[in-house]
């Protein structure tokens, strides 16, 4: 199999009058939907987008996004979602190593992308002029061909591209559909961003399974419960949100009609699943990345409360597997890296063909991440990775944020870490040394985080200590860091000692 045909196109006509997209008050059918994806794919070809041409994204959850999701599908371009929670600068470092064609923004995210000397369209107020070109649009697509270029922070101080192809994006939708099943009149709740590879296969599946999406601009605990009570039967959420809807539902049962809540973004801590169980939200942990299209492996409905704190099985047709540090199989029970096959895995690495050689080992992708294998082969993931924190479902790389505390005049030694957070899964905390005679108040390296850094990399405490723990080599011992951290939180001394900044 190599050419499928387009899913829209094809979807659009198997069933056209079926709703596929709801937002705010309006609805679009799948056949309304493809009409505004070939209009939108013309409008691009207007102004030069060709095949392997990328085209950025700088836009939060709303219609125009899903549409040119679809879009690029009709041209052969390629999709680059970009974070809108990023600072001008990391989007600018992303922009230039994606080097797309065309940028698509919003009046909220125009002035970040404001320097980059490309094409930018207001979608709000340029795609109205803009003409289209006469050109024939593809009605099939490529199975290897690239659709989504998506940038992560993952376990370098680059971002990173990750390839994803038709695919791996097929495959991903099929494998959700075959563990969950598929109904006609489900709703999909979907207020994960966008740009996030979690968010971004939703709309895949809903194509693929002839089912809405009710697209939500960002995440509200208030108007997702509501969304549950009107009809969602589906839902996909990180940790923080589940805590927050929690929190605003009280005692109240989940209705019947709410097939499934998929939980992402990292391990679950134990009472978030048991406090769920209680009311009745039938949640199922996930494991993905997004070298993998989002979900690798996901819990079965029927074994939601018999694992707990699992994220279940690979996906059809997926494999995984455990291995020690010396390559051999792990045994049931053993924690070691989660390795990872199938037809979802990413092919690669944009324009880095080193990151791509180093992150595959006969035909297996090296996770990073920790976990084991009961005795049934059900996955239960410990770390996201040995250094990659992830915050309420957001991806912060120790580096980035150290680099910025390093650049402030009073830093001599930092080191940030990721500490345990029953509602954001982790919290980004850093120990900081200060150059002798120097001063700083923690609240002051806060702000100095916050005007170069997104809201979610910035640090949520600083300690101020004497000195940083590392090995007679050297080499910095963050898992002390991370012990020491939990010491002091609870009462106990630090072993590499502190410094008091009120003295």
């Amino acid at each position: 199999m190599k050419r499928l045909p387009e899913w829209l196109a094809w979807r659009a006509a198997v069933t056209p009058e079926r709703a596929a997209l709801i937002w705010r008050e309006r609805t679009w059918t799948f056949a309304e939907l493809a009409l505004e994806a070939d209009r939108l794919a013309r409008q691009l070809a207007g102004l030069g987008v060709r095949a392997g041409d990328r085209v950025a994204s700088c836009l939060s959850n709303r219609p125009e996004l899903v549409v040119l999701v679809h879009a690029v599908s009709r041209l052969g371009a390629v999709l680059v979602p970009l974070n809108v929670r990023h600072t001008p600068q990391e989007l600018l470092t992303v922009l230039a190593d994606a080097d797309p064609h065309v940028v698509l923004v919003e009046p909220a995210t125009r002035a970040a992308v404001a320097s980059w000397t490309g094409t930018l369209v207001d979608v709000e107020s340029d795609l109205a002029g803009l003409p289209e070109a006469a050109v024939e649009l593809r009605r099939d697509v490529e199975v290897d061909a690239v659709h989504t270029l998506i940038y992560t922070s993952g376990t370098t101080d680059r971002p990173k591209g990750v390839l994803l192809t038709y695919g791996n994006h097929w495959w991903s939708a099929v494998g959700s559909q075959l563990n969950l099943g598929v109904l006609p009149d489900d709703r999909w709740l979907l207020c994960l961003p966008l740009f996030h590879v979690g968010g971004l296969s939703i709309l895949f599946r809903s194509v693929l399974g002839g089912f809405a999406v009710e697209l939500h601009e960002r995440f509200d605990a208030v108007m997702a419960n509501e969304a549950i009570e009107r009809g969602v039967t589906l839902a996909s959420f990180v940790g923080t949100m589940l805590w927050r809807m929690l929190e605003e539902r009280g005692e109240r049962r989940s209705p019947a009609h709410l097939r499934a809540v998929l939980l992402g973004g990292g391990p679950a801590p134990r009472p978030l699943l048991e406090r769920c169980a209680a009311v009745g939200l039938p949640v199922l942990q996930t494991y993905g990345l997004t070298e993998t299209a989002s979900q690798l492996a996901t819990l079965a409905p029927e074994d939601a409360l018999r694992k707990l704190g699992s994220a279940g099985k690979p996906l059809y047709p997926n494999v995984l597997r455990i291995v020690r540090p010396d390559g051999s199989l792990a045994e049931p029970g053993e924690p070691g890296e989660i390795e990872v096959r199938g037809p979802v895995v990413t092919p690669g690495y944009w324009r880095r063909p080193d990151l791509t050689a180093r992150a595959f080992c006969d035909g297996w992708l090296r996770t990073g991440d920790i976990g084991y294998l009961d005795e049934e082969g059900y996955l239960y993931v410990l770390d996201r990775r040995d250094d990659l924190i992830v915050t309420g479902g957001e991806n912060v790389f120790p580096g980035e944020v150290e680099a910025v505390l390093l650049a402030h005049p009073a830093v001599a030694e930092a080191v940030v870490v990721g500490i345990p957070d029953v509602e954001w899964g982790q919290r980004v905390v850093a120990a900081v040394v200060l150059r002798r005679g120097m001063e700083v108040t923690e609240q002051e390296l806060v702000a100095w985080c916050r005007t170069r850094l997104a809201g979610y990399k910035v640090p949520r405490a600083i300690r101020f200590v004497e000195e940083l723990p590392r090995t007679a080599s050297g080499k910095l011992q963050r898992w002390l860091v991370r012990q020491e951290w939990d010491r002091a939180a609870n009462g106990g001394t630090s072993d590499y000692g502190t410094r008091d900044e009120t003295a």
